[in-house]
């Protein structure tokens, strides 16, 4: 059957064209029901179930069909009939999303059926004069599920198949209804699935109640598209950079500019106009401002803690707080962020912070990383997500929204050697550096090497490790073990040692301490440590720092595996006897790649720190009438060895902890692609990875240069390209820094757990910064840092008086000073789930204020990164 449209056309030349389009109707088109006997089914056409077994409905029981309209089609379920008529709608709107619903429709699994409405003779309409298309549209909707409820009613079957229009269409509803049609809104169909209750949270809120309109306010400047951003760079006036949210402050950020002069790397960003919605590591660009609006780094210790994202007023106190006067010496270059680069948005786990609300759709998801911004999420949920862990990724952070906005969640339920030193002929010692060869089992390309290269690095976590490599490797083959054979790389051939003794360090300290044991391998021991020691007074001498920082060791129950004790590590004398020949062979080794291969050598640098790094370790050393000079590492060593005083003898390790602070994360890099190969740390030229191959890939690396640089294996293309080692290099470094983060997570739990069991303690701690509402201390004992605040939510504020140039914090009439001794009174506060936190009282000296106790943030330093 043959029907013609007919309608009037204005051309680009403005003349009038009268159009006639000729629309064919047929007969035979298809149901797609596989029951049914009167439409001649072609073979092998997906089709619909004959008993449709989708998912079980509360709202309708019986076998049925769905047929929705254009807005509800992309939900998450089966035997679904799709109408020409929407199909066509969603063309024009989003040809990535016909995309998606065409592959679905094709996919025999999801019982998906196209049913050509427009050209079948009982379901096509003409639009009426004066009517919509939207409106014509519903309607031939309306008509086709009628003609599918009267055409499935003729299907011989056990039992009635009905079919459901879904619509959030109100007025398409409620019309729908009155013909007589069994017709629901995509929630109240997805609610009614008996066995998928989360289905809920993945379809859009696209009904007309669930309309949430953004706010008309504008709160953020547009960020400028990016050929703006790199023509701005190119000439200048803009700075790319990573963005580094500040932990403490959610206010302030840095972005270190790349490639730009030393001095002026690092720019503050302040205030959450001028954050414009970066995100933690995000690739920016940064506009500087007038110096007349520079500011300096904040010593305030702000939290985003609120409920409500309107919350001007309290914004706006807030970023007051930041602006208070400070000397010009303290100010430092400033900006802006123009533009996002590149974000680097990625699943991120927390806690959701249900809405005071009642019956509320948003709330806020709080990020277990204080430096990424709370996360605006829509669910229906909330009471059953309350308390959970949960998985969320940021779809977009439009100009008007205080926060980010979220795609979506998921839950989540929760080694040593014996050497006897010969002398030479010229009088010099050879030490043998024994590693096992783990290369020699790792080739590359195959299996094992493509997952170590995807790792990285073993992680250490308190009571477990999660390996690099199999366990057969690491715990067995490569590891040393008494009288056993073993496998290794010597710098000129490879060789089988048969291992005489493997000791703890705490084993060969005893055997070098003890006068009664007099036996090659302790009077071996004696020997190495003698020579260690010389080593590292050559490498002090020439400016090799000697930092410090607290690393703890938990005390297990056999039984619950909850820690029972938590004490600071100690170091021996044989941890620093090893560490020596360690970085003497690293050394070693990476004069000789680099000499064979000067492209393409993967080596170590640990970048000098710029000046203001250290302000915060001189002023506080400044306060105990001590000089520290930062114009070299050998200055700084040299200064940090004489900063000592009898009666306070822990103040040298106080300031050894905060110059550890001040550094700069040593880095992988590929030889060919930089020219800055020193590492300020050792003071030492050159300096690479090599004694460690089974928990750090980049040894392996190494391993296979030197192994081509002594004749002893041949090379692959892949290790002499230096841009794919380059690549490598930046892994290496992000699964490095991620581990340091594991490593952290998990002593905060354990220390949580600790005191969760212990209860509350009186322990002695050292004040390490003053801020102009806090003072962070640390407790030597537990190696357990906090920040103490001195104002609290709901309560008077006390009077508080900052010096940031001695520096110091008055409150009332008690003074603070770093390195300060008091005493707290520790317990666990775990009434935040999603942070729980150290409940610090002040025991000494007495607060003057009468307010017994303040809160402090549990907060965990990763140990010192090794070279």
């Amino acid at each position: 059957m043959l029907t013609s449209r007919t309608f009037l056309k204005r051309t680009r030349a403005g003349a009038v064209m009268k159009v006639v389009r000729e629309h064919y109707l047929r007969e035979d088109i298809a149901c797609g029901a596989a029951a049914c006997e009167q439409c001649g089914q072609q073979p092998g056409e997906p089709r619909l179930e004959a008993q449709p077994s989708g998912a079980a409905s509360s709202l309708c029981p019986a076998p049925h069909y769905l047929l929705p309209d254009t807005n509800v089609l992309l939900s998450v379920i089966t035997n679904v009939i799709v109408l020409q008529t929407v199909l066509q709608e969603v063309r024009k709107r989003s040809a990535p999303v016909y995309k998606r619903i065409r592959d679905v429709i094709a996919n025999p699994e999801k019982h998906f059926y196209s049913f050509t409405n427009e050209h079948h003779r009982e379901t096509y309409i003409e639009q009426e004069q004066g009517e919509t298309s939207n409106d014509r549209n519903d309607k031939a909707i309306r008509v086709a599920t009628k003609w599918y409820d009267e055409h499935l009613k003729k299907i011989n079957s056990e039992e009635t198949i009905q079919v459901i229009l879904l619509t959030n269409d109100r007025n398409n509803k409620e019309k729908a209804v009155q013909e007589g049609l069994i017709a629901y809104t995509c929630e109240e169909y997805i609610k009614s699935l008996i066995a998928n209750p989360d289905l809920v949270d993945r379809l859009a809120c696209v009904s007309d109640e669930g309309k949430e309109i953004e706010s008309g306010r504008i709160i953020f400047s547009e960020h400028l598209p990016l050929s703006k951003l790199q023509q701005g760079i190119k000439s200048g006036i803009y700075f790319q950079g990573t963005f580094r949210a500040n932990r403490d402050n959610y206010l302030e950020a840095t972005v270190w500019v790349h490639g730009d002069a030393e001095e002026n790397k690092e720019i503050i960003i302040q205030g959450l106009k001028n954050l414009n919605r970066a995100v933690h590591e995000d690739l920016v660009a940064v506009e500087l401002l007038a110096k007349d609006q520079w500011v300096a780094p904040s010593s305030v210790v702000l939290q985003d803690e609120g409920q409500n994202e309107d919350d001007d007023e309290n914004e706006e106190e807030k970023e007051n707080t930041l602006k208070s006067s400070v000397s010009k010496n303290m100010l430092r270059p400033s900006g802006r962020v123009v533009g996002i680069i590149k974000r680097n948005w990625r699943p991120f786990c927390g806690m959701l912070s249900k809405s005071q609300i009642k019956e509320a759709r948003r709330h806020l998801f709080t990020p277990a990383d204080r430096r990424i911004p709370r996360i605006r999420i829509e669910t229906r949920q909330a009471s059953t997500l309350e308390g959970q862990r949960i998985i969320v990724a940021i779809d977009g952070w439009p100009r008007n929204s205080r926060y980010p906005n979220n795609l979506g969640f998921y839950l989540r339920y929760l080694c040593v050697c014996s050497v006897d030193p010969p002398e030479l002929e010229n009088g010099n010692l050879e030490v043998g550096v024994h590693i096992a060869d783990v290369s020699h089992f790792i080739r590359p390309g195959n299996a094992l090497d493509q997952e170590s290269a995807k790792r990285g690095t073993t992680v250490y976590l308190c009571e477990k490790r999660i390996d690099m490599v199999p366990e057969l490797l690491s715990s067995n083959l490569c590891s040393l073990r008494s009288n056993v054979d073993r496998y290794f790389c010597m710098w000129y051939c490879h060789i089988v040692f048969l291992f005489k003794a493997s000791l703890t360090y705490a084993e060969a300290q005893m055997r070098i301490d003890s006068a009664n044991m007099k036996d090659n391998i302790t009077t071996s021991l004696r020997g190495l440590n003698k020579l260690a020691k010389i080593l590292k007074k050559r490498r002090v001498d020439n400016g090799a720092l000697t930092l410090s920082s607290p690393e703890v060791r938990f005390h297990m129950d056999s039984e619950t595996h909850d820690p029972i004790d938590l004490q600071t590590k100690e170091l021996k004398e044989t941890n620093s006897m090893v560490e020596e020949f360690m970085l003497l062979a690293n050394i070693s080794v990476a004069k000789k790649i680099h000499k064979e291969f000067s492209e393409y050598a993967l080596l170590r640098k640990h970048p000098a720190p710029p000046p203001s790094n250290y302000d915060i370790l001189v002023k506080a050393a400044k306060s105990k009438n001590l000089e520290i000079k930062t114009d070299s590492a050998k200055a700084l060593a040299d200064t940090l060895d004489k900063a000592e005083s009898p009666e306070f003898p822990y103040l040298n390790t106080l300031l050894r902890i905060l110059a550890t602070r001040c550094m700069m994360q040593a880095v992988y890099f590929c030889s060919g692609m930089d020219n800055d190969f020193h590492h300020y740390g050792l003071a030492s030229p050159i300096y690479t990875h090599f004694t460690s191959p089974i928990r750090r890939y980049a040894d392996i690396i190494v391993h296979r240069l030197l192994a081509v640089a002594i004749n002893a294996d041949s090379t692959y293309p892949e290790l002499t390209d230096k841009h794919k080692l380059a690549d490598l290099c930046k892994n290496l470094n992000y699964r490095h820094k991620m581990a340091q983060y594991a490593q952290r997570a998990s002593v905060a739990f354990h220390t949580q757990l600790f005191f969760k069991n212990t209860g509350v303690v009186n322990e002695e701690a050292y004040i390490l910064f003053v801020r102009k509402n806090a003072i962070v201390v640390l407790i030597p004992k537990y190696g357990l840092e906090g920040t103490v605040f001195f104002e609290e939510k709901d309560k008077p504020k006390p009077n508080l008086s900052y010096n940031d140039e001695v520096p110091s914090l008055t409150v009332e009439n008690t003074t603070f000073y770093p390195f300060d001794k008091v005493k707290v009174n520790v317990m666990l506060d775990a009434s935040n789930i999603q942070h729980q936190k150290i409940r610090m009282a002040l025991v000494e000296p007495k607060n003057s204020t009468g307010r017994s106790e303040v809160i402090s943030d549990l907060n965990f330093k990763a140990p010192a990164h090794r070279p």
